[in-house]
């Protein structure tokens, strides 16, 4: 059975932005889609953000899908850094840092960014990424996207006047995360 899991951001929680909506559409296709509720998501720590992920999917496989919003992407490189010899079938990355976030507040946040990641490693774990990032987001820099799009060897889609692609900036849905689901998911 094919499972999306999708991990929401910093301060953020299961039921916010465009997820409800997400899930909805996933099962009008009878797909099995989870919004994961992450720990103290005002004071994130990593490894707890991690071990959330390992309980929630249990084992891993090729039926396995990940979506992150914003802190929720550099955590799902973070768990796939984990994985040893485990393909899972696709992961899209929602408005993810690459890098510390220079301004005051981020402290948290940037513990999840404070060492380079393995993309060597994470792409061993995955051959189908995607990365989304509004063009003009006031949070994480359109270069973060562009990175990770380079260093993951995949698509980046530009939202024009996306913002952080949060309700805050009025997305309470995402035709193109969907549109980019449908495609990895075959359906």
């Amino acid at each position: 059975m094919k499972k999306v899991f999708i991990i929401h951001g910093f301060d953020g929680q299961p039921n916010g932005d465009w997820r409800p909506w997400l899930m909805g559409e996933l099962a009008k296709k009878d797909i099995y889609a989870c919004a994961l509720p992450m720990p103290t998501p005002e004071k994130p720590e990593k490894d707890e953000w991690v071990k959330t992920i390992v309980d929630a999917v249990g084992e891993p496989n090729n039926e396995f899908f990940l979506v992150g919003h914003s802190l929720g992407s550099p955590i799902i490189l973070r768990y796939l850094e984990t994985l040893n010899g485990v393909k899972i079938s696709g992961v899209v990355l929602v408005s993810g840092p690459a890098f510390p976030i220079e301004r005051g507040g981020y402290e948290k946040v940037n513990k999840f960014l404070d060492t380079s990641f393995d993309f060597e490693k994470i792409k061993t774990t995955c051959n189908n990424f995607v990365i989304i990032h509004g063009d003009n987001d006031p949070n994480v820099p359109f270069s973060d996207a562009e990175y990770l799009s380079k260093n993951l060897s995949c698509d980046l889609i530009s939202v024009p006047n996306g913002g952080h692609l949060a309700g805050h900036d009025g997305f309470y849905e995402l035709p193109q995360l969907l549109e980019v689901l449908e495609k990895m998911l075959k359906i």
